[in-house]
Protein backbone atom coordinates (compact mmCIF):
# COMPACT_ATOMS: atom_id res chain seq x y z
CA UNK A 1 0.00 0.00 0.00
CA UNK A 2 1.29 3.60 -0.72
CA UNK A 3 0.13 5.98 2.35
CA UNK A 4 1.48 9.23 -0.28
CA UNK A 5 1.21 8.98 -3.80
CA UNK A 6 4.57 7.58 -5.78
CA UNK A 7 4.90 11.71 -6.86
CA UNK A 8 5.29 12.48 -3.46
CA UNK A 9 7.54 8.90 -2.72
CA UNK A 10 9.72 10.41 -5.76
CA UNK A 11 9.73 13.44 -4.70
CA UNK A 12 10.76 12.73 -1.09
CA UNK A 13 13.96 10.44 -2.30
CA UNK A 14 14.75 12.88 -4.79
CA UNK A 15 15.02 15.73 -1.82
CA UNK A 16 17.12 13.27 0.40
CA UNK A 17 20.36 11.58 0.28
CA UNK A 18 21.66 10.13 -2.96
CA UNK A 19 21.54 6.21 -2.44
CA UNK A 20 25.33 4.80 -2.15
CA UNK A 21 26.27 3.55 -5.57
CA UNK A 22 26.93 -0.03 -4.04
CA UNK A 23 23.35 -0.41 -2.49
CA UNK A 24 22.28 1.31 -5.54
CA UNK A 25 24.09 -2.12 -7.33
CA UNK A 26 22.65 -4.72 -4.68
CA UNK A 27 18.89 -3.02 -5.05
CA UNK A 28 19.20 -4.08 -8.96
CA UNK A 29 20.88 -7.29 -8.56
CA UNK A 30 18.26 -8.12 -5.64
CA UNK A 31 15.20 -6.75 -8.71
CA UNK A 32 16.89 -8.85 -11.07
CA UNK A 33 17.36 -12.26 -9.28
CA UNK A 34 15.97 -12.55 -5.86
CA UNK A 35 12.09 -12.94 -4.97
CA UNK A 36 9.94 -10.63 -3.40
CA UNK A 37 11.99 -8.04 -3.91
CA UNK A 38 9.99 -5.42 -2.29
CA UNK A 39 11.37 -6.73 1.09
CA UNK A 40 14.38 -4.64 0.02
CA UNK A 41 14.17 -1.17 2.24
CA UNK A 42 14.81 0.88 -0.44
CA UNK A 43 16.50 4.74 -1.13
CA UNK A 44 14.28 6.82 1.33
CA UNK A 45 13.83 4.05 3.97
CA UNK A 46 17.57 3.14 3.69
CA UNK A 47 18.58 6.95 4.26
CA UNK A 48 16.21 7.06 7.24
CA UNK A 49 18.02 3.86 8.61
CA UNK A 50 21.08 5.20 7.70
CA UNK A 51 20.88 8.73 9.49
CA UNK A 52 19.07 6.97 12.85
CA UNK A 53 22.61 4.95 12.91
CA UNK A 54 24.74 8.30 12.46
CA UNK A 55 22.98 9.93 15.23
CA UNK A 56 23.00 6.89 17.48
CA UNK A 57 26.53 6.41 16.77
CA UNK A 58 26.48 2.31 17.83
CA UNK A 59 29.15 0.40 18.96
CA UNK A 60 26.88 -2.67 18.58
CA UNK A 61 23.92 -3.32 16.23
CA UNK A 62 21.40 -6.84 15.41
CA UNK A 63 19.86 -6.92 12.86
CA UNK A 64 16.68 -9.80 13.14
CA UNK A 65 15.81 -10.16 9.44
CA UNK A 66 18.82 -9.55 6.51
CA UNK A 67 17.13 -10.38 3.32
CA UNK A 68 19.80 -9.69 0.53
CA UNK A 69 21.87 -7.00 2.75
CA UNK A 70 20.62 -3.75 2.13
CA UNK A 71 19.52 -2.74 5.34
CA UNK A 72 22.44 -4.32 7.02
CA UNK A 73 24.63 -1.71 4.85
CA UNK A 74 22.89 1.09 6.15
CA UNK A 75 22.80 0.69 9.48
CA UNK A 76 26.70 0.24 9.33
CA UNK A 77 27.44 3.95 7.88
CA UNK A 78 27.38 5.33 11.53
CA UNK A 79 28.82 1.94 13.29
CA UNK A 80 31.37 3.50 15.29
CA UNK A 81 35.59 2.14 13.80
CA UNK A 82 35.49 -0.92 16.72
CA UNK A 83 31.85 -1.89 16.05
CA UNK A 84 30.06 -5.13 15.04
CA UNK A 85 26.97 -5.98 13.72
CA UNK A 86 25.23 -9.11 14.22
CA UNK A 87 22.39 -9.95 11.54
CA UNK A 88 20.41 -13.46 11.47
CA UNK A 89 18.27 -14.59 8.77
CA UNK A 90 16.46 -18.27 7.98
CA UNK A 91 17.54 -18.36 4.43
CA UNK A 92 20.62 -20.30 3.44
CA UNK A 93 20.44 -19.17 -0.41
CA UNK A 94 20.71 -15.72 0.57
CA UNK A 95 24.80 -15.83 2.66
CA UNK A 96 26.61 -15.94 -0.61
CA UNK A 97 24.96 -12.80 -1.84
CA UNK A 98 24.64 -10.79 1.32
CA UNK A 99 28.45 -11.92 2.27
CA UNK A 100 29.32 -10.60 -2.06
CA UNK A 101 28.20 -6.92 -0.52
CA UNK A 102 29.52 -7.01 2.97
CA UNK A 103 32.65 -7.34 1.48
CA UNK A 104 32.41 -4.74 -0.77
CA UNK A 105 31.63 -2.48 1.62
CA UNK A 106 33.46 -0.63 4.43
CA UNK A 107 32.29 -2.87 7.01
CA UNK A 108 32.86 -6.74 5.60
CA UNK A 109 34.84 -7.54 9.01
CA UNK A 110 32.99 -6.08 10.96
CA UNK A 111 29.80 -7.65 10.08
CA UNK A 112 28.64 -11.29 11.09
CA UNK A 113 26.02 -13.57 9.51
CA UNK A 114 24.01 -15.75 11.74
CA UNK A 115 21.84 -18.68 9.48
CA UNK A 116 19.07 -20.28 11.55
CA UNK A 117 16.16 -18.62 13.76
CA UNK A 118 16.07 -15.62 15.44
CA UNK A 119 14.23 -17.02 18.55
CA UNK A 120 17.87 -19.43 18.76
CA UNK A 121 20.22 -17.75 17.99
CA UNK A 122 19.55 -14.18 20.13
CA UNK A 123 19.78 -16.04 23.67
CA UNK A 124 23.44 -16.89 22.12
CA UNK A 125 24.83 -13.38 21.48
CA UNK A 126 26.62 -12.71 25.01
CA UNK A 127 26.96 -8.82 24.28
CA UNK A 128 24.74 -6.15 24.56
CA UNK A 129 23.24 -3.51 21.54
CA UNK A 130 22.98 0.40 21.06
CA UNK A 131 20.83 -0.25 18.09
CA UNK A 132 17.92 -3.10 17.18
CA UNK A 133 16.72 -3.32 14.10
CA UNK A 134 13.57 -6.01 13.60
CA UNK A 135 12.26 -7.00 10.03
CA UNK A 136 11.51 -10.31 10.28
CA UNK A 137 8.44 -12.70 10.75
CA UNK A 138 5.52 -10.38 12.34
CA UNK A 139 4.41 -13.15 14.20
CA UNK A 140 7.33 -13.46 16.71
CA UNK A 141 7.87 -9.44 17.11
CA UNK A 142 6.98 -9.83 20.98
CA UNK A 143 8.97 -12.78 21.05
CA UNK A 144 12.10 -10.85 19.54
CA UNK A 145 10.98 -7.68 21.51
CA UNK A 146 10.99 -9.73 24.57
CA UNK A 147 14.32 -11.48 23.65
CA UNK A 148 16.25 -8.03 23.12
CA UNK A 149 15.25 -5.70 25.61
CA UNK A 150 17.20 -7.10 28.44
CA UNK A 151 20.35 -7.35 25.73
CA UNK A 152 20.22 -3.26 25.30
CA UNK A 153 21.99 -0.59 26.52
CA UNK A 154 20.68 2.19 28.22
CA UNK A 155 19.61 5.27 26.21
CA UNK A 156 20.00 2.13 22.96
CA UNK A 157 17.12 2.22 20.49
CA UNK A 158 14.91 -0.39 18.73
CA UNK A 159 13.67 0.04 15.20
CA UNK A 160 10.92 -2.40 14.26
CA UNK A 161 9.47 -2.12 10.67
CA UNK A 162 6.00 -3.06 8.72
CA UNK A 163 4.18 -1.95 11.86
CA UNK A 164 1.32 -0.47 9.90
CA UNK A 165 1.21 -3.72 7.69
CA UNK A 166 0.01 -1.97 4.43
CA UNK A 167 -2.90 -0.10 6.86
CA UNK A 168 -4.18 -4.18 7.88
CA UNK A 169 -3.94 -2.30 11.70
CA UNK A 170 -6.74 0.21 11.20
CA UNK A 171 -8.94 -2.23 9.18
CA UNK A 172 -11.52 -4.94 10.47
CA UNK A 173 -9.43 -8.27 12.02
CA UNK A 174 -9.80 -10.96 9.42
CA UNK A 175 -10.49 -14.35 11.16
CA UNK A 176 -6.86 -16.49 10.53
CA UNK A 177 -4.77 -12.98 10.14
CA UNK A 178 -2.12 -14.26 12.97
CA UNK A 179 0.20 -11.35 11.59
CA UNK A 180 -2.08 -8.67 11.89
CA UNK A 181 -3.11 -9.81 15.59
CA UNK A 182 0.69 -10.00 16.43
CA UNK A 183 0.92 -6.42 15.10
CA UNK A 184 -1.46 -5.10 17.08
CA UNK A 185 -0.77 -6.64 19.98
CA UNK A 186 3.04 -5.48 19.25
CA UNK A 187 2.24 -1.90 18.91
CA UNK A 188 -0.01 -1.65 21.97
CA UNK A 189 2.92 -3.39 24.09
CA UNK A 190 5.38 -1.26 22.56
CA UNK A 191 3.09 2.05 23.54
CA UNK A 192 2.55 1.14 26.93
CA UNK A 193 5.58 -0.39 28.15
CA UNK A 194 7.20 1.96 30.87
CA UNK A 195 10.65 0.46 30.20
CA UNK A 196 10.92 2.88 26.48
CA UNK A 197 9.36 5.58 24.89
CA UNK A 198 8.36 5.10 21.18
CA UNK A 199 7.07 6.97 18.21
CA UNK A 200 5.75 4.65 15.34
CA UNK A 201 6.69 7.37 11.86
CA UNK A 202 4.50 6.78 8.83
CA UNK A 203 7.58 5.63 6.60
CA UNK A 204 6.77 2.92 3.93
CA UNK A 205 5.00 0.83 5.54
CA UNK A 206 5.32 1.89 8.91
CA UNK A 207 8.91 2.39 11.63
CA UNK A 208 8.45 2.64 15.06
CA UNK A 209 11.55 4.39 16.93
CA UNK A 210 11.82 2.75 20.55
CA UNK A 211 14.24 4.22 23.09
CA UNK A 212 15.19 2.12 26.28
CA UNK A 213 14.87 4.19 29.43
Amino acid sequence: MHFLSEDLEDYIAFHSQDEPELLAQLNKETYQKILLPRMLSGHFQGRVLSMLSKLIRPTSILEIGTYTGYATLCLCEGLQENGIVHTIDIKEELIDFQRKYFDQSSWGNQIHQHLGKAISIIPTLETTFDLVFIDADKENYLNYYELILPKMNQGGIILSDNVLWSGKVVEPLKEGDLSTKILLEYNKRLKEDIRIETVLLPIRDGLTVSRVL
